[in-house]
């Protein structure tokens, strides 16, 4: 038994090194010099340069695309909670009494297949009639409408679990439909809640696909396409890269670290009791 402990220790140990690897490849790369890089990326730098985090900082305009990335997060999250927890319990209460619901349940779930690629040139086309493309709003609805569906899958779920009773009572004192879900439902929601928002917080922070077909002006454009900037035909700044990769994955760290509690209750509540 000891043998087969330390064997499953020593495989989880590579495994935790395999997935960190390209962060230490990030992380000792940011803080090298070009030269030192080529000539050899594993090694640790002779000495901390800093200057490519002010230098890659300069060439995106850093803080506009931070401002950009926060904004459409941000947004986009509030947005997809608001709207799935609402569908996912319209589902969860009405999916066996009526078959439009059970409908909506199953297409929800098989939208999740169809990738992005499938719809891009019909979106474009549709956003650019509208004069959504290159605004923010547009690629707020685009990520919106893209992740209602999975977030309501994991609403349904767990409003599964919450017992029925409640909403009768709250209902026998006088509350409308609106009322008994906001204050009755929805805060019952929050562990399932914290896992939509830090699972969508984590994905649309490092959405490229979409963002690179909606936003192509500057002004507008999110941290994931302003690494375009580094590379161009003839150059590469990989050292420029890594540092603006490394400020870029700061807050979603920071983020997921602080709700990662709530992420695995979310998810395991969700998905076990539904």
């Amino acid at each position: 038994m000891k043998s087969r402990k330390y064997f499953l220790l020593l495989l989880s140990i590579i495994v935790v090194l395999f997935y960190l690897f390209p962060f230490y490849i990030v992380v000792v790369n940011a803080f090298k010099t070009p030269m030192e890089t080529a000539g050899n990326a594993l090694a640790f730098p002779a000495g901390i340069f800093t200057d490519n985090f002010h230098d890659a900082a300069k060439k995106i305009n850093f803080n506009r695309a931070l401002k950009n990335s926060l904004i459409v997060t941000g947004v986009s999250v509030v947005l997809i909670v608001f709207f799935s927890s609402m569908s996912g319990y319209v589902i969860a209460r009405n999916h066996m009494k009526n078959r439009f619901f059970g409908f909506l349940d199953k297409t929800f779930m098989s939208s999740q297949m169809l990738p992005f690629q499938v719809v891009m040139v019909p979106v474009y086309r549709l956003f650019r009639m509208y004069g959504l493309l290159n605004t923010l709003a547009g690629e707020i609805i685009m990520l919106t409408g893209m992740s209602v569906a999975y977030a309501s899958f994991l609403y349904v779920g767990f409003v599964k679990s919450i017992p029925y009773e409640l909403e009768e009572a709250a209902r026998i004192d006088g509350a409308g439909p609106f009322k008994t879900f906001f204050m009755v439902v929805f805060p019952l929601l929050t562990p399932v809640t914290a896992t939509v928002a830090a699972l969508h917080v984590m994905w649309l922070w490092n959405d490229f696909n979409v963002a690179l077909i909606m936003l192509q002006k500057d002004a507008v454009r999110t941290l994931t396409v302003k690494q375009f900037y580094f590379f161009t035909q003839y150059s590469s700044d990989y050292n420029m890269a890594f540092a603006a990769s490394l400020m870029g994955m700061i807050p979603v760290l920071i983020f997921f670290m602080v709700m990662q509690k709530y992420l695995i209750n979310g998810i395991t509540d969700g998905a076990v009791k539904g």
